[in-house]
């Protein structure tokens, strides 16, 4: 049955404005179009506006180890981030998966069973569970894992990560000031660095190592720093034939940038200072901040904050990062701050995150573009809740009485 959801403000591109929304198979219908033949959802009092797409989110890890080195079964991991992302009006998420050389969490293995389970539980779940290949450079072992995931017909996307050399830089530099990945003078810290050993303690607890094997893995990796661009070239050609959208992670420097566009990756993802945030918008690039940032009202690193970022027209996708309710929240908070109209600062979580990613079926409350919509519960000043997710015209998440409203039916 066609639906129909009226009462509400909705969240157009051009503005917000009181319209009924008509739903057919899966899709947007009308707008202020016929109710004839329709189930009607009452919205009033609520704001609709398109469901959220998150380009990198890694708190589905949490679902998996939720407590330092204690695993929980796939299948009921990814059941419940499923679950997390309907409740927040994600109807389409990118899951920030690290593909490592690291053993434990982010090892390839995991990243190879993660990806496993999400094609075995795809029937099952409520919204549209992608990937994010977020690999480490230094990694060539994920390489025929990234392949084969490519060849999945919902299209992930790849990032590209240098953790190696960050952790592994002088300790007199500061991580928004490590230069080029590739510079051949890029100065690494002392071995028996006792700055550099206490720098592996947290990695090492979660891939179960002490710090000194660590740091003797990365000594090993370290020594493959040569053949990394290679790697990095056989990757970028299989995204590119497969048309995945491709990020760099964390840029320090305006080379870093040109030499990741270089390789086709068109979002910069996290940059962490403003020259490369104004070089990447020079240069036509999507620009990634995390919604936690401007929910907390700033880094939790010292890198640029997300809402100057937003108000300096600098920031076009606000991502969930680590925390799913920070992308609407994110929102609410820039309304409240002035950062920009409310149809304009939903882009950064709907509209923008769907074309960065090559997907442009969604994003939009637009006849003809895929029903995923989210009904929120937004009182002026307060943080909004969702009240009901829906993707592809099918309800995957509800928080009020969907039947209020079906009265209606006799009076079409």
């Amino acid at each position: 049955m066609d639906t129909i959801i009226e009462g509400a403000r909705a969240v157009l591109p051009h503005g917000v404005e009181k319209v009924s929304v008509r739903v057919s198979d899966g899709r947007i219908a009308a707008l202020d179009g016929p109710r004839g033949g329709a189930e009607v959802i009452d919205g009033a009092g609520l704001l609709l506006a398109p469901a959220m797409i998150d380009v990198h989110g890694d708190a589905f890890e949490r679902q998996i180890m939720p407590r330092p080195n204690v695993f929980f079964p796939l299948d009921g991991a990814v059941l419940d981030t499923d679950r997390q992302l309907a409740a927040n009006g994600i109807a389409t998420a990118f899951h920030a998966l690290t593909l490592s050389w690291e053993p434990g969490l982010r090892s390839v293995d995991r990243g190879r069973a993660f990806i496993a389970a999400l094609a075995r539980l795809r029937p099952r779940l409520t919204v549209e569970n992608r990937v994010q290949l977020r690999w480490e450079t230094f990694c060539p072992e994920a390489i025929p894992l990234i392949a084969e995931a490519l060849q999945d017909p919902q299209t992930p996307s790849v990032a590209f990560n240098d953790h190696t050399s960050m952790i592994l830089r002088h300790p007199s530099i500061p991580i928004q000031d490590r230069p080029f990945d590739h510079d051949p003078a890029f100065r690494i810290a002392d071995w028996d660095d006792p700055v550099l050993l206490s720098r592996m303690k947290g990695r090492a607890d979660r891939a179960e190592m002490t710090a000194e094997a660590f740091l003797a893995l990365c000594r090993a990796k370290w020594a493959t720093r040569p053949e990394v661009p290679g790697w990095i070239a056989e990757v970028s050609a299989a995204a590119r034939s497969a048309g995945a959208a491709m990020l760099s992670h964390d840029d320090t420097r305006i080379e870093t940038r040109d030499w990741y566009r270089g390789q086709g990756a068109r979002i910069a993802e996290f940059p962490m200072t403003w020259e490369v945030a104004r070089h990447a918008r020079a240069s036509g690039d999507a620009i990634v901040f995390g919604a936690p940032n401007a929910v907390r009202g700033g880094s939790h690193i010292g890198s640029p904050g997300t809402a100057d970022m937003v108000s300096a027209g600098l920031c076009d996708i606000l991502a969930s990062d680590y925390h799913y309710p920070a992308m609407s929240g994110a929102v609410a908070r820039l309304l409240a701050e002035g950062r920009g109209p409310l149809h304009e600062l939903w882009k950064l979580v709907s509209t923008n995150p769907a074309r960065a990613s090559n997907i442009t079926d969604r994003g939009e409350i637009v006849p003809g573009q895929r029903a995923d919509l989210v009904l929120l519960d937004w009182p002026e000043g307060e943080v909004p809740t969702v009240r009901m997710t829906m993707v592809a015209g099918r309800i995957a998440h509800a928080a009020l009485p969907l039947g209020a409203a079906r009265a209606a039916l006799a009076e079409a």
